[in-house]
């Protein structure tokens, strides 16, 4: 992976914090955002679906520049 360009209308998201004693509804949104492992950083595009989920998970999640 050479240089990595940030797209326009993409956010990167990175889960920081477990999950475990959460209610469903939060750990369905971090398997909805595409996150498979902590520490994972994933690519999403900006939608207002995207950022509902992360404003579910926020303090499980932060937002990478």
């Amino acid at each position: 992976m050479a240089t990595s360009k940030k797209q326009s209308g993409t956010v990167k998201i990175k889960w920081v914090r477990s999950f475990i004693g959460c209610p469903r509804g939060m750990r369905q949104a971090i398997r909805g955002l595409g996150f498979r492992r902590m520490n994972q950083v994933v690519e999403r595009q900006d939608t207002s679906a995207i950022r509902g989920m992360i404003a579910k998970v926020h303090h499980l999640v932060e937002i990478q520049k």
